[in-house]
């Protein structure tokens, strides 16, 4: 006895590890059924699903992270800061947009299957709330009643929070591609009916119940039409509306080159999105219950590893007979559209499929990006190629080995963009004819920072006004 308590003391760490792991074989060698149980009580699939609402949520609403850094390194150094304050100001405008009216605008009772039932705020069920409040015995009644038949399967405001960054990544598409000439309080004011209305009313006829989109079979897993070709619907009707950067086309037809000011900053806010993908894509299975749910989120985060790979590799392979370089900037875009173009369908068991629909995608884009400048277009970002291009693709791309029906997805990519965009370009003429939706020539010159805002983003270089060449 007292050599055993000598070794244990002297080796511990080692000797409960091997204690513990005696322990278990014991315990399944004695009682088997143990290794092979049917699965969690529902309250803990409710804890579970909870679990999963939020920790994915939080890292889709890390994107914005990664939008600011592909943004702010896009631009010019004299608009960084702007490009910050546009991405908080936006995240925070969905927030308390979707809570306020847009949720129940999606997801309320079905109105004909355009919209969701109006309503003013959100919040916990009366079953949660008294949860909360219980307290000893009247507890174990209060989580019977948030976690029996009644209940949803998981916290009612954790779906609210993973519902409400899909919002915020719709938001941030539009930024990118209107950066540098924009005026802010504009770009806000957009921001705003498109989060509060714009985007609901397209989650109310796809993923809503009693949605006529749904019924008919649309087929969207997380979002490769309903969030990024609806942002990117947006954003061209902005950029018709806006109008190029000063200089950015020459009178005789050239382009005037406007390179990335800090592309180590883009090349990490296109890792940040990369990663928090995962939890855009693998969130939307909505569960996390059962092996058969750790087995489908298992396959969404390969796919969308896949697609984002594949379209990197296919964007720098055609970058050079296309751009005439080997561009890194479309290889980075590449990421992005590949990551879009699997988002429609990152549940396919087929993981080739995966590869071959986010290899597309980057080829797209890299064809968006110069179809963009042939015809006087400025996405500073690349935007509308990556997200609408590439989403449009994604979503027909499921047809392919998603189990969709062709004219169904061409109905809903074509409804889609019909009403985002006819609805987002008058929106901007209206802001355009009242508030104005560019800023004045001087600020543009001067930048945005210190024309807007009376600061710098770098202030230990002296920025000079820049002289277009307009020849």
């Amino acid at each position: 006895m007292t050599y055993l308590v000598h070794f244990l003391s002297y080796r511990r760490p080692a000797a409960i590890l091997a204690a513990t792991g005696i322990g278990f074989l014991l315990l399944f060698l004695a009682r088997p059924a143990i290794a092979h149980a049917a699965g969690p009580d529902e309250e803990t699939a409710f804890v579970f699903n909870t679990f999963a609402f939020l920790v994915w949520g939080a890292l889709v609403m890390w994107m914005c992270a990664g939008f600011t850094m592909l943004e702010s390194g896009s631009v010019r150094t004299k608009n960084a800061a702007m490009i910050c304050l546009k991405n908080i100001g936006l995240y925070s405008i969905a927030g308390l947009a979707f809570f306020i009216i847009g949720y129940n605008l999606m997801y309320g009772d079905s109105l004909g299957g355009i919209i969701g039932t109006p309503g003013f705020m959100y919040g916990s069920t009366a079953a949660e709330v008294a949860l909360v409040e219980a307290e000893g015995a009247v507890a174990e009644g209060a989580v019977a009643a948030v976690v029996g038949e009644e209940g949803a399967g998981y916290a009612t405001m954790s779906d609210w929070f993973f519902q409400m960054v899909f919002v915020a990544t719709t938001a941030s598409i539009v930024s990118g591609a209107l950066a540098e000439r924009v005026k802010m309080w504009s770009f806000f004011l957009f921001i705003l009916v498109l989060t509060a209305v714009i985007y609901p009313v397209v989650g109310a006829w796809t993923w809503a119940d009693g949605g006529w989109l749904n019924e008919l079979g649309f087929s969207d897993f997380a979002g490769s039409t309903i969030v990024h070709s609806t942002g990117g619907w947006a954003a061209l009707a902005g950029i018709l509306v806006v109008g190029p950067r000063l200089g950015k086309f020459r009178r005789n037809g050239t382009v005037r080159l406007t390179p990335p000011s800090n592309i180590l900053v883009v090349t990490l806010g296109v890792f940040i999105l990369w990663l928090g993908w995962f939890g855009f894509n693998g969130g939307s299975q909505l569960a996390l219950s059962s092996a058969l749910d750790a087995v489908a989120m298992s396959i969404v985060l390969v796919n969308t590893n896949l697609g984002a790979a594949a379209g990197v590799m296919a964007a720098l392979i055609v970058s050079r007979p296309i751009l005439g370089r080997i561009d890194l900037f479309a290889g980075l875009n590449g990421a992005i559209a590949g990551l879009v173009s699997i988002t429609a369908a990152p549940d396919i068991v087929d993981h080739h499929w995966a590869v071959v629909i986010g290899a597309v995608g980057g080829v797209l884009c890299v064809g968006g990006l110069k179809f963009m400048e042939m015809v006087k277009l400025d996405d500073v970002v690349g935007a509308v190629p990556a997200h609408m291009f590439a989403g449009v693709w994604g979503t027909v791309a499921v047809c392919i080995a998603g189990g969709a029906t062709f004219h169904v997805q061409l109905i809903g990519v074509l409804s889609i963009g019909a009403f985002v965009f006819l609805v987002s370009y008058g929106l901007w003429q209206l802001l355009d004819k009242t508030l104005g939706a560019r800023v004045s020539t001087s600020v543009e010159r001067l930048g945005q920072d210190a024309g807007e805002l009376g600061m710098e983003s770098y202030p230990e270089f002296v920025l000079m006004p820049e002289v277009e060449d307009d020849d």
